[in-house]
């Protein structure tokens, strides 16, 4: 037999088409690890995409929900016997219906029915009826809203005896309150009326505009955009920088930002984003609420506005609120809870480990407001929740981190759950200085709340035309949720103002003060009753 030697050469070549290909191989197996690791990435953003959309929007999980579909398995117990069967009887309660006390307060008409001279006759003996008893039913009548034309008539006088002897006659006017806009035919009524509606029932000009032509009344959309950012601009800015200098006295602030458009802004497209700022007191103060609007979401606008406040800070951990000097800055557990919800929703159906890693760091989060519910439930003050947090927040807390710290370095950092336990560590020590004073809340929550007023309203009339107009809504809005806050009927609350407002020294800070929404000169008629 022959043998075939190779030669030196052809065993290099050999050598290295070897090597190319592994090192070939190394590449591609990297590139794999890649693609799949952006792959899973894509299908969490898919599927937490389609929960948003298709989903429901509560972030509660009930850990029973969950094994839905084991659940004859999971609650199966072959060994247990079965129950003696038994008769129960019961009482089903009665279904709610309206509350009728909350009539008492309302005017009543009363509609009598009779019978006529020759219906009370007894059909039996002939002789005259008399009334026994009287059934009454009762139902609320709804009377839609009237427009009328007010005259106010200034009467002027003079004296008659100086006439007569040739002497100068003095002329006496009739004193007359000031118009909320002169020149026009507004009513304090009617321009408040447009503001509630537009503001606090979120319903567009253009609609006003056609249930006014039901009345037989032609009032343009303009007419009214006019009489908003008049009173606003005008009248509403004074008592929104009194409530803003009040708001930099306070202990504690939340804020919160959110998107709107503006389309004649200067230097920007109409398509650009421009933003609603909301800063609001905390939980043991007046309520204030006060919106700013700004082109930008830069840290300029918070550190602006803000300036001259020294106290805590509640955010939801945007790097913008930095920029706030002399503060104490507070985190949100509700966005960080907010991370593992969103992982859970995001995960297939497959991930165990993962699925249970977000489920122990939800579990935590779970544990910390349900201690800040029994402190609320127990009435507390903020002095003793300050004593409680250190007893039994405390030790969650430290478990809560070390859990982070291992789970760190076990999950993908792009991963939801990465992002999901980055976002606590990166934002640890905002987050627990809700422990430095009982009357810190846990979560920005309040803040929150605040702005879905505008949110809701965006979404029905889009956009504001010019920087005036989005800063006439800021300050409608102001006041309005300031108002509600306190208990006040946005709309005759804003009657009262546009009444006594261009009849006062706006320079004068007692007046303004007995204006307040929290002020205790504002009329009874501008209070919501307390029913209870």
């Amino acid at each position: 037999m022959k043998t075939l030697n190779k030669t030196p050469e052809k065993q290099l070549n050999t050598e290295e088409e070897i090597e190319n290909l592994q090192n070939q191989n190394k590449v591609l197996i990297q590139q794999i690890e890649e693609l799949t690791i952006k792959l899973n990435w894509y299908e969490e953003q898919f599927r937490l995409n389609q929960q948003k959309r298709f989903g429901s929007s509560s972030e509660k999980t009930n850990p029973d929900q969950l094994s839905i579909f084991n659940e004859a398995e999971k609650e199966s117990r072959p060994e247990k016997e079965e129950p003696i069967i038994e008769e129960i009887t019961y009482k089903r309660r009665k279904k709610k219906g309206l509350n009728k006390k909350s009539f008492e307060d309302l005017p009543v008409e009363r509609i009598e029915y009779t019978l006529t001279e020759e219906e009370k006759i007894c059909p039996i003996c002939n002789n005259h009826l008399h009334q026994m008893s009287k059934e009454i039913r009762k139902e609320l009548k709804v009377i839609p809203a009237q427009v009328v034309v007010v005259e106010h008539v200034k009467n002027i006088y003079a004296c008659r005896n100086c006439e007569k002897e040739n002497i100068t006659t003095p002329i006496i006017t009739a004193k007359m309150p000031n118009p909320v806009l002169p020149g026009s035919f507004v009513s304090p009524s009617l321009m408040a009326y447009t503001m509630h509606r537009k503001y606090s029932e979120a319903i567009p000009l253009y609609r006003q505009e056609k249930e006014y032509q039901n009345f037989g009344i032609n009032l343009s959309r303009q007419n009214l955009a006019n009489w908003i950012m008049y009173g606003a601009n005008t009248w509403l800015k004074h008592l929104y920088n009194r409530m803003h200098g009040y708001l930099l006295k306070e202990p504690i602030l939340h804020a919160d930002e959110t998107t709107m458009q503006v389309l004649n802004e200067e230097g920007k497209k109409p398509t650009s984003k421009s933003y609603m700022w909301l800063y609001t007191t905390g939980m043991y103060s007046n309520p204030i609420f006060l919106y700013e609007y700004q082109p930008s979401r830069a840290k300029k606008h918070p550190k602006k506005f803000l300036k001259g406040f020294n106290g805590f800070l509640q955010t939801d951990g945007y790097p913008g609120y930095n920029a706030v000097e002399d503060v104490t800055l507070v985190g949100c557990f509700a966005h960080a809870r907010r991370g593992f919800t969103d992982t859970l929703k995001a995960l297939p159906k497959d991930a165990t480990t993962s699925k249970t890693n977000a489920e122990k760091g939800l579990e935590f989060c779970d544990r910390l407001f349900k201690l800040e519910r029994e402190y609320k439930k127990e009435k507390l003050t903020p002095e003793e929740i300050y004593k409680k947090r250190l007893e039994k927040t405390k030790p969650v807390l430290q478990d809560f981190l070390s859990w982070l710290k291992i789970k760190e370095k076990q999950v993908l950092p792009k991963s939801s759950l990465g992002k999901a336990i980055n976002y606590c560590l990166n934002q640890w020590d905002k987050l627990i200085a809700f422990m430095l004073d009982g009357r810190i809340e846990i979560s920005n929550n309040r803040a929150e709340r605040a702005i879905k007023p505008f949110v809701i309203g965006r979404k029905n009339f889009l956009f504001s035309k010019s920087p005036k107009g989005a800063q006439a809504s800021a300050i409608t809005y102001s006041i309005i949720e300031t108002a509600k806050a306190n208990n006040l009927n946005p709309f005759y609350y804003l009657t009262y103002l546009f009444e006594k407002l261009p009849n006062i020294d706006l320079d004068d800070m007692e007046e303004l003060d007995q204006l307040l929404p929290w002020s205790e000169l504002i009329p009874e008629n501008c209070k919501i009753p307390n029913k209870e």
